[in-house]
């Protein structure tokens, strides 16, 4: 029988799921969550703001704890696998990914824009140097060609990344997208390739399964699919459907499922659906942070905020950029007076 093909899962139900409970995780909660996806057999468990280290701001949401106190937590409870954390530069800083490492941090994703990833090279250096393993993290990659996601790929490997990530930041890829991207990244570096999925079409798990087939080994995932937006590839399913197709993940399938309903979906706010909204990130391809500033500027100048989010994509705007949605609506409302 031939040997059962490996797979390396990051959970990122601490991290991304922090977006959907507003950033509230208690320490007790982080704690809690951490053991039993440890116990699991969870290799990477991801605790940080939704937004990475340092992320609060009035953008992206205040949490009720720091990064050192959910850290310490999750730390305390994890015997096996190996804590990981996220960091975006010009948010998080060589102070903050110091005081992860003091904290027990293993781990670093250093998450740039898909065609900024020189700016992460100092920061992929700096893990490197303290003994972290490290990983590029290409967000909202579906805005670029394959070509230029394989370009910034390489970039990352010559820093010394151990891991490259390509992240459909907006759920906006369809397979075939993923596989052109995840294929052309394969083919170019020789590092392990790695997927990061969300669900706003409904195709987190369907994606993920074509990442693997195009080459990728790493894959993110969340309890409940916790996440921006309509949520991540969901743990325990995924977990189910690559025992199914012969893939070895080393996560005990009954004891996530637990992990899930009993200790992460008691404490979501509302069950991770695909709403409209979440919907029309998805197909505009833009950015979960631009939700609430889309209809706020659509209430202020009556317009229909899907229409709105069709012209951020259009625009290809990026994160960051929230400031601009008022500019777009005013202009869209102008159009439409104009009629």
């Amino acid at each position: 029988m031939a040997e059962a093909k490996r797979v390396h899962l990051v959970d990122s139900t601490l991290r991304d799921g922090s977006h959907a409970v507003s950033h509230q995780f208690t320490p007790e909660q982080v704690h809690s969550i951490s053991g039993g996806l440890d116990a699991a057999g969870v290799e990477y468990i991801e605790v940080a703001h939704g937004d990475g280290l340092a992320g609060a701001s009035y953008n992206y949401g205040w949490p009720a704890y720091s990064d050192e106190e959910r850290l310490k937590a999750a730390a305390s409870a994890i015997k096996k696998g190996i804590l990981t954390v996220l960091l975006i530069p010009g948010i998080g800083t060589q102070e903050d990914l110091n005081m992860a490492i003091d904290c027990g941090a293993r781990a670093v994703r250093v998450a740039t824009h898909v065609t900024e990833a020189d700016i992460g090279e100092q920061h992929i250096g700096m893990g490197k140097k303290m003994g972290m393993r490290t990983f590029g993290f290409l967000m909202m990659s579906h805005m670029v060609p394959p070509e230029k996601v394989a370009e910034q790929a390489k970039l990352f490997e010559s820093y010394g990344a151990d891991v490259v990530y390509v992240a459909d930041s907006a759920g906006a890829m369809l397979p075939e997208d993923v596989k052109a991207r995840v294929g052309a990244v394969c083919a170019e570096v020789k590092i392990p390739v790695g997927f990061h999925a969300h669900n706003n079409l409904s195709l987190a798990i369907a994606n993920s399964i074509a990442a693997l087939e195009a080459g990728a080994t790493f894959l993110d995932c969340c309890c409940r699919g916790l996440g921006a937006g309509a949520g991540n590839t969901q743990t325990e399913v995924l977990v189910g459907v690559l025992k199914k197709l012969g893939y070895e993940t080393n996560v005990d399938f009954y004891r996530i499922m637990d992990v899930a309903e009993k200790l992460v979906e008691p404490i979501m706010h509302r069950p991770q659906v695909i709403d409209n909204a979440s919907l029309m990130l998805g197909y505009a391809g833009v950015y979960s942070s631009f939700l609430l500033h889309t209809y706020r500027a659509a209430e202020k100048f009556n317009l229909d905020p899907r229409d709105i989010l069709v012209e951020l994509g259009r625009r290809r705007m990026v994160g960051g950029q929230e400031d601009m949605i008022i500019d777009v609506a005013y202009q869209l409302a102008q159009q439409k007076g104009g009629n």
